[in-house]
């Protein structure tokens, strides 16, 4: 997944990609991840947003929480991404919350060697 490789190039954190299509009417994944502090989760959802426009002609339908840098969403519409600052993440727990989403498995390249998916082969 394209979110989610361009949030891996800069260092983002327990990324997820969670499949709600099957749950939600306006959109078909959830991209999840975690930068250390608000320089990086705006760098992170930057590399994102320009990542999706360059390579695949996607520009976000809406960008929020920005300014503060604690919990940037980006709406491109099959695909909403969320990059938390760790604080935020295990406040609002996207995963808990939408636990019954499938998650997808992502190559190891983009989570590193000690993240697997749920269910997937190790």
């Amino acid at each position: 997944m394209l979110a989610a490789e361009a949030a891996a190039e800069k260092k983002a954190e327990d990324l997820v990609v969670l499949d709600v299509v099957a749950t939600l009417v306006i959109t078909s994944y959830f991209v999840v991840a975690t930068g250390r502090n608000d320089r990086q989760v705006r760098t992170i959802a930057d590399q994102v947003e320009d990542t999706l426009r360059e390579t695949a002609g996607i520009k976000p339908i809406g960008r929020e929480g920005e300014r503060e840098g604690r919990w940037v969403l980006l709406d491109f519409g099959e695909v909403v991404v969320h990059v938390f600052q760790p604080d935020e993440r295990e406040f609002y727990r996207l995963e808990k919350l939408w636990a019954d989403a499938p998650r997808v498995a992502l190559p190891e390249s983009i989570t590193g060697p000690t993240q697997q998916a749920e269910g997937a082969p190790a």
